[in-house]
């Protein structure tokens, strides 16, 4: 995080409508330790100057001409994999929520955002803080309390009787033109039981579940909320875990809802 005699963090907006690609750059310019390098309007733009300038981080809407933003950060990841990738969009439906995080954005924020807390999440973005806008993870929250419960994995047999054991079936030839790569599960890999929590860590992993910001799981712990982000980070440390969306799966697939 930018602090005193830190290098700025620069960032690149990528917005297709002018004046809120110049509002949203006019705001940044004038926060401390930020330092805008550029503005375009399109995926494909965004990709270029991610590649000749390696910008910190990036805010990249997501329905965009040319090239959106979906697949623009998928380029960039490829291209520019230490450009971190935040999505800035009025747009918070599921799915493109869900394509961008595979695609390889480390955050999803909608553009109501104060310009203040703008600012802190791309400063976070460059230390590599993944960042959902509220709403978005209290949503995906209750679809996941709706959803099934995934079982934890059972070991499998090492081996089994000679009479089920399969028969060699002939191998296609593999297709190089028509060749589908399944984009990869967002699910964390099962990790440590919870029982590895403290019972506050547990208290304060059920709240992010819910959705809850720091400041109200801070709220309803009588905690400050220094505290509370220093017991998130043992959480996403002691787990195994990326960030909040994560934590909130594990919530969730281990029955702590």
């Amino acid at each position: 995080m930018s602090g005193p005699g830190a290098d700025p963090v620069r960032v690149l907006v990528v917005e297709d409508q002018e004046l809120v690609r110049e509002g949203i750059a006019s705001l940044l310019g004038i926060q401390p330790g930020i330092i805008v390098i550029g503005a375009v309007s399109d995926g494909r733009q965004a990709v270029a100057v991610a590649v000749a300038e390696h910008p910190d981080v990036i805010l990249m809407d997501v329905r965009m001409p040319v090239l959106d933003g979906v697949a623009a950060v998928a380029r960039i990841r490829e291209r520019a994999p230490l450009c971190r990738v935040i999505m800035l969009t009025t747009f918070d439906d599921d799915e493109y929520v869900t394509d961008a995080l595979r695609a390889g954005a480390v955050g999803y924020l909608l553009k109501n955002l104060p310009s203040a807390q703008l600012a802190a999440a791309v400063r976070l973005a460059r230390a590599g803080v993944a960042q959902l806008d509220a709403s978005i993870t209290r949503r995906l929250a209750a679809n996941l309390t709706r959803a099934e419960p995934r079982p934890l994995s059972e070991p499998r047999p090492t081996s089994r009787p000679q009479s089920q054991q399969p028969q060699p079936q002939p191998q296609p030839e593999p297709k190089t033109a028509d060749a589908v790569v399944s984009p990869p599960d967002t699910r964390p890999a099962p990790g440590p039981a919870p029982g590895v929590l403290t019972e506050r860590e547990t208290e304060v992993l059920r709240l992010i579940a819910t959705g809850s910001t720091n400041r109200e799981i801070a709220s309803r712990l009588y905690l400050s909320e220094g505290t509370v982000k220093n017991h998130i980070s043992r959480i996403l440390s002691r787990l195994g875990l990326r960030d909040r969306t994560h934590a909130a799966i594990y919530a969730h697939d281990h029955g702590l809802l």
